[in-house]
């Protein structure tokens, strides 16, 4: 086992020392089947260096203590086998990979208000969610993945049950060795306990930006500016660097208002909105010393299907957005 960490080890050093420093990661969204090599093709156009597979398990409601996942109900990318087939895919074709494992509540309620109501219900959530973690935790290390997210945006979960999550990533280092972080939300990010277990300050970061209906680029950056100084703060106060777990923006109006809206819409499409603030926050945030780089929500395997002028989701593709980023994640490091 000694030798096998040791080995593990050397491999993700060798990520991290590929020629982008950063992470110029993409949010993949699982489909109902294998992973294959033309699908990656135009994501692997875009000069990615980074893919979140992100497996699913499922709960009822905000009360529930059951997660239902990796079941034979659910698309094929969100299971074991099929999570480990897209990251074996991945790594062939030179990208590497974060594992997050997350919460869906069904109607898409927020997970950060998931909250038990008795105590049987709490010991039973933190025994089904540790099952759902060293499940992929397990399927993390058999495949060498470079970093792991043990949860996301699980505010008061967290705050009722610190003990739990302070075993739990105790236990998730013990059968994987690379590294960890957690996906808080934006406006909880510096209140999580444990940053100092972890090797990155997880951020969903959907902050606002601005409330012009299309923010120009120096408005996009100055809407950035005191998130990047309490950023710097909270990084240096911990002494962790900053990864943007997710990000970005959708195609219309008013987008950088409250960027974490997702309800389906097609009316008020902007794509120089989308633009002018996806390039505010890399000229703002990206070169910053603490900040390690992020994954953009979020990308679909069916390329040609997806995006398109006339889309306000969040996706860049056949978007400005997406020459954008090809732009961007193609600028090599100084």
């Amino acid at each position: 086992m000694r030798i096998f960490h040791i080995v593990w080890i050397i491999v993700v050093l060798s990520a991290c020392q590929a020629q982008h420093k950063k992470i110029n990661g993409m949010s993949l969204v699982a489909s109902r089947d294998t992973l294959s090599e033309v699908q990656l093709r135009p994501l692997l156009a875009t000069q990615t260096n980074f893919v979140s597979i992100m497996p699913f398990g499922f709960v009822r409601d905000i009360t529930a203590p059951n997660i239902y996942f990796n079941t034979n109900r659910q698309w094929y990318g969100e299971t074991v086998e099929g999570v480990a087939q897209y990251i074996e895919i991945a790594h062939s074709h030179g990208l590497q990979v974060m594992l997050k494992p997350q919460i869906w509540i069904m109607n898409g309620v927020y997970t950060g208000h998931m909250k038990m109501t008795t105590e049987a219900d709490w010991q039973l959530l933190e025994t089904t969610y540790r099952d759902f973690i060293m499940t992929f935790g397990k399927v993390a290390a058999e495949n060498e993945v470079a970093l792991f997210c043990i949860g996301t945006e699980l505010q008061r979960f967290i705050e009722h049950r610190p003990e739990f999550w302070k075993e739990l990533i105790a236990e998730v280092k013990l059968i994987y060795p690379g590294k960890l972080t957690y996906a808080a939300n934006w406006d909880e990010y510096d209140s999580f306990p444990f940053w100092e277990e972890l090797d990155y300050i997880g951020v969903d970061a959907y902050f606002p930006i601005s409330e012009a209906k299309t923010p120009t680029l120096a408005q996009a950056k100055a809407g950035w500016a005191p998130w990047v100084k309490e950023l710097k703060h909270v990084s240096q106060r911990h002494d962790t660097p900053v990864l943007f777990t997710e990000f970005g923006y959708r195609s219309r109006d008013f987008a950088g208002k409250e960027p974490w809206q997702s309800e389906r819409t097609e009316k008020d499409v902007n794509m120089e909105a989308q633009v002018n603030l996806l390039q505010g926050l890399y000229e703002s945030v990206w070169q910053e010393p603490w900040m390690h780089g992020g994954f953009l929500w979020k990308w679909f395997l069916a390329h040609d299907r997806v995006g398109g002028v006339e889309n306000t989701m969040f996706t860049p593709q056949n978007k400005p957005a997406e020459k954008l980023l090809k732009d961007f994640y193609d600028i090599p490091e100084e």
